[in-house]
């Protein structure tokens, strides 16, 4: 991909599109994503604010290290139970070493049926951080990596901190993803036109998604509740003539606390609670998209 004022994908306002039907005849497709991620001790973390490592930074961080060593010990396993509850296959944005350290994290999910995609070896390294050169085999080696512990290759890409290069989707492309989750500008999935080859962008939320709103906004669990339930309201409201996509972004260590996950409970059990919605994995709605016929 060539550097460009704009991205590989033609601009549309939303109402000015052909209406998106899902086969199904749902009006929102509600996609859960759990992260789940690892960290190094031994390695520079980043601060609760986004800042990223710096090269005079020590270890172990213990804090911030034991903070998201918590969610996949105890919060991830509160996920799985509160989605199971209400039926629903997250997708799991993995780093892949978590395959390597905590194989169990990986078996139990897969024993739930869900769906994985590439989320970076490591939260420690994004792709703009890493030598230019090592990208393709990083990439290369997250989705093989994962395809080995799970027995099937993701379809799906998401960097970790949304991050890419101007390489990434060339590359993304050329390991068979067919859709990616870094760009935040839709709520409906649109196709990008990478030197005459396609990849669906299928929409993450960094606005409906629990590090930015708790972490960093400082939103209480009811707020963020509250939260996935306006955006919720709207795009079903919307979605009765186009469908719409609700992401909900989700990392074990924060909502799986004791005293946010009944938050997370009452949300899902209110989306329940309507007819014509839903529970979709990151592949099936960028397959549902394509058999439409649209093309945004």
């Amino acid at each position: 991909m060539k550097p460009t004022p704009y991205g590989p994908f033609k601009f549309s306002m939303i109402n000015n599109r052909p209406p998106l039907k899902w086969s199904n005849g749902a009006r929102v497709a509600v996609w859960v994503i759990v992260n789940a991620e690892f960290f190094a001790l031994d390695q520079a973390m980043p601060g609760d604010s986004n800042e990223r490592p710096k090269g005079n930074d020590g270890t172990p961080m213990v804090r911030h290290w034991s903070q998201r060593d918590y969610g996949n010990r105890v919060g991830i396993v509160r996920f799985m139970e509160v989605l199971q509850k209400h039926g629903i296959r997250a997708t799991v944005a993995l780093n892949s070493d978590l395959c390597d350290h905590h194989p169990e994290v990986v078996d139990a999910a897969a024993k739930l049926d869900w769906e994985f995609m590439g989320h970076n070896r490591t939260n420690t390294a994004r792709l703009n951080e890493i030598p230019a050169d090592q990208e393709h085999d990083t990439i290369k080696h997250v989705l093989e990596r994962i395809e080995q512990a799970t027995g099937k290759k993701p379809a799906g890409w998401l960097g970790s901190g949304l991050q890419e290069t101007w390489n990434t989707l060339d590359y993304l492309i050329a390991e068979g993803c067919t859709y990616v989750a870094d760009w935040v500008n839709d709520d409906q999935p649109y196709t990008m036109d990478v030197g005459g080859k396609s990849i669906v962008s299928v929409p993450y939320s960094y606005e409906l998604n629990d590090v930015s709103a708790i972490v960093r906004a400082k939103a209480t669990p009811g707020e963020f509740e509250r939260m996935i339930k306006d955006q919720f309201d709207v795009l079903y409201a919307e979605g009765e003539t186009s469908g719409r996509v609700l992401a909900i972004a989700l990392h074990p260590f924060v909502m799986g606390q004791p005293h946010r996950i009944g938050a997370l409970d009452r949300a899902l059990t209110y989306i329940g609670g309507f007819p014509d919605v839903w529970q979709a994995t990151g592949s099936e709605i960028a397959t549902d998209y394509i058999k439409s016929g649209v093309s945004y």
